[in-house]
């Protein structure tokens, strides 16, 4: 089938470069308009299941499909231990894994948090399947320098949809729990797994100082803020009496011996 209808209909870097469609089956998908060197095209990938579509083992995940294994394999009276996954295996986890990571690479930025979220769960779950399981050194070691990252954008997203309802208090209790998950993460010695900690926990200073600008302020905050202004202005009576109002404050919300710790 010729294309070029479809990319004439939308010229590339005119608006945006990608989209939401209903497919023919009824299903949702995103297109994306990308240019290589001379070649033009469309990606498009599916919004739920597998990102190609494809159905593993009737299953819609691969990774489904093992986890069933699995849950036989101890059904059978056998032990959790004594399960194993293939190099080939792996290799397959490999390739469904790195498509959901562009599929949530791209729903974050169309700002599909709860999306997002899942699919960050679920590559988290086949990390430590693969991690637990794998008969190979090199495969079981393969996906855990990218565990800063993907904590990372699974805690942003979930910050960024308590934040669309309305709660700026749970938002960032989501960056705070992201940042106890990367410090309990075990140190090693792969550059990739040290850049993207501290790419990670840049980026969450960051959202976490946004999102404390978005705090509405409390009552005592407010008075401090006005004591800081009527300092910097040299308005010393002014200062005085929000000194005087933060102290009964204060004293109002912490009568004395009402919140002794010690008592």
């Amino acid at each position: 089938m010729d294309i070029a209808r479809l990319l004439k209909d939308w010229p590339l870097g005119e608006g945006s470069n990608v989209r939401r469609i209903v497919g023919e089956d009824g299903s949702e998908k995103i297109q994306i308009r990308v240019c290589i060197d001379s070649f033009n095209g469309i990606l498009q990938f599916e919004c739920d299941g597998r990102p190609d579509g494809e159905k593993p083992q009737g299953e819609s995940f691969y990774f489904d499909y093992l986890e069933k294994k699995l849950s036989q394999h101890l059904h059978g009276g056998n032990i959790a231990k004594d399960f194993r996954v293939t190099h080939t295996q792996c290799e397959r986890l490999f390739d469904e894994s790195g498509q959901v990571y562009h599929r949530y690479v791209i729903l974050l930025q169309l700002g599909d948090f709860e999306r997002v979220m899942r699919d960050t769960d679920r590559n988290m779950r086949l990390f430590r399947f693969v991690n637990t399981y794998a008969v190979r050194q090199a495969d079981r070691e393969h996906l855990e320098c990218w565990w800063p990252y993907i904590l990372r954008i699974h805690f942003t997203a979930k910050a960024m949809e308590e934040l669309r309802t309305g709660s700026i208090e749970k938002a960032m209790e989501a960056v705070q729990a992201c940042t106890q998950r990367l410090d309990e993460l075990a140190p090693q010695e792969n550059e990739t797994f040290q850049h993207e900690m501290k790419r990670s926990r840049e980026a969450l200073e960051e959202l976490d100082g946004e999102l404390r600008k978005r705090k509405p302020l409390s009552e005592i905050e407010k008075l401090q803020r006005a004591l800081q202004r009527a300092v910097e202005d040299e308005r010393y009576e002014d200062a005085a009496r929000l000194r005087d109002k933060i102290a009964r404050f204060q004293t109002k919300k912490h009568p004395a011996g009402g919140d002794d710790d010690d008592a």
